[in-house]
């Protein structure tokens, strides 16, 4: 298979054989976990929103190292993207006196009372994807390096309309802090790289909200603007609303960001994504799983320089992150394009 890499900050494609290996209403339980009534050796994930693709990919991993642990894992999520309501769901999993309980936020910051109180029940707590504040957390997943994701993906854009058109970003919730530390790193390129940029500035940043109705007006919202000429969504959600819009308008907007291949593959196909990033979300869910237990078992409190196994994953560092708290980091984001979309669409 043929891997090619970011562009001037080096980004490393992740090894086929780690890819291989695994990218609002009520709270929702996985239905491979009904039944999981009492605490003891459950190990919760909080989705963003239960039905988002992404999500569900990354549980597989988390999933699968609970079950090689030997705990059970239980999926739990609201039906939209809110905070209010993973707060709900943090609230019944202290209840429930879960062992340990990892979550993708909806908000940095409006968790932080539920989850304190978890931790001080003596339930260690972990964040992946779009972290809650370290206060909220003994330690983050990162996936891959904020800014080599940031900058890689405005770079990206740059290469797609040869340095001539605006750029447009497409988010997920405004509250992502994930989303957010990415499009820094994009407004910084821009702005520490004046001249390149000169004819492909940031001209607006829209918020789909993870939810693919909102994701597709906004992109429709977009489009109305002639000087945007590619668009950036870093986020799966938005991709695939995206994509849908510009290849049914036929538009010859260009789209780039972070994708799942099973679900851009048409778009990559065609060329409306020349090409698009993303980490494995499997490996993602896999490492959240062996770090709670490392914490649950007390092998690592989320202090700089410890370390611990992640399964077939390896050995794992814990290291300072950028907002003073700790992280463990997965990897290098993957680049995806014509040449070998067609053999990773099936894998997930």
């Amino acid at each position: 298979m043929k891997f090619k890499k970011l562009t001037a900050l080096g980004i490393a494609a992740v090894s086929a054989a780690s890819l291989l290996a695994g990218c609002g209403g009520a709270a929702t339980e996985n239905a491979s976990n009904e039944g999981a009534s009492s605490g003891g050796g459950v190990y919760a994930f909080v989705a963003k929103d239960v039905q988002n693709p992404y999500m569900q990919k990354v549980y597989e991993g988390f999933e699968t190292a609970c079950k090689d642990i030997g705990v059970e894992p239980l999926y739990k999520g609201p039906e939209a993207a809110t905070p209010e309501k993973q707060i709900e769901i943090i609230n019944q999993l202290v209840a429930q006196g879960v062992a340990g309980i990892a979550i993708t936020a909806n908000d940095q910051d409006a968790l932080q009372p539920a989850l304190t109180e978890a931790m001080d029940a003596g339930i260690p707590v972990i964040s992946l994807d779009s972290s809650v504040n370290p206060a909220s957390r003994k330690t983050h997943i990162q996936q891959a390096d904020p800014e080599k994701i940031g900058r890689g993906l405005v770079q990206a854009a740059y290469e797609m309309v040869d340095g001539n058109g605006g750029i447009a970003i497409l988010s997920a919730t405004a509250q992502a802090t994930n989303q957010n530390l990415w499009i820094e790193w994009m407004q910084k390129e821009v702005e520490e790289n004046a001249d390149k940029y000169a004819n492909t500035p940031i001209v607006k940043i829209a918020y789909g909200d993870d939810d693919p109705t909102k994701s597709t007006s906004e992109t429709q919202a977009l489009l109305q603007d002639s000087s945007i000429k590619v668009i950036i969504a870093p986020t799966t959600v938005g991709m695939l609303a995206a994509g849908k819009v510009l290849q049914d308008k036929k538009s010859e907007v260009k789209l780039t960001g972070l994708g799942l291949p099973s679900e851009m593959a048409p778009f990559i196909e065609d060329g409306t994504c020349p090409w698009m990033y993303l980490w494995n979300p499997v490996d993602i869910g896999n490492l959240a799983g062996y770090t709670l237990d490392s914490l649950v078992k007390g092998e690592i409190s989320g202090a700089v320089g410890e370390t611990f196994t992640a399964g077939e994953l390896g050995d794992k560092e814990v290291t300072e992150a950028a907002d003073g708290g700790t992280e463990v980091m997965l990897g290098d984001p993957f680049k995806f394009d014509s040449e070998n979309i067609g053999e990773w669409k099936e894998i997930y």
